[in-house]
């Protein structure tokens, strides 16, 4: 009997480290690839990507291929700010207003 509830732990610790990532793709003008970057800079949550700086995430995008200098991250953090607090109402009111993460001209 003591097997099963340890079997349990196990399965629940594995639930839980899942969750610790979110869909970053989620955000305006961060596609799978962005993704796979930011997590490769441990930026795996929209917590951590509301965190950072717009200047920090260009550094790390350029750092790992200098075309992608092309990406503006600008609205990445309030996005992110958002996700994080369940707001996706308000999250897609202001994605109906960008291109690419970036506002409509």
């Amino acid at each position: 009997a003591a097997a099963k509830p340890k079997a349990a732990k196990k399965t629940t610790k594995k639930a839980v480290a899942k969750s610790d990532k979110d869909d970053l793709t989620k955000i305006e003008g961060i596609g799978a690839k962005l993704a796979t970057v930011l997590a490769e800079a441990n930026i795996t949550t929209f917590k951590k990507l509301a965190a950072t700086k717009s200047e920090k995430v260009v550094e790390i995008l350029i750092a790992y291929n200098p075309r992608y200098r092309m990406y503006n991250p600008a609205t990445w953090g309030q996005q992110a700010t958002l996700a994080a607090a369940g707001k996706w109402d308000e999250l897609k009111t202001l994605q109906d207003e960008l291109i690419g993460g970036k506002a409509k001209k």
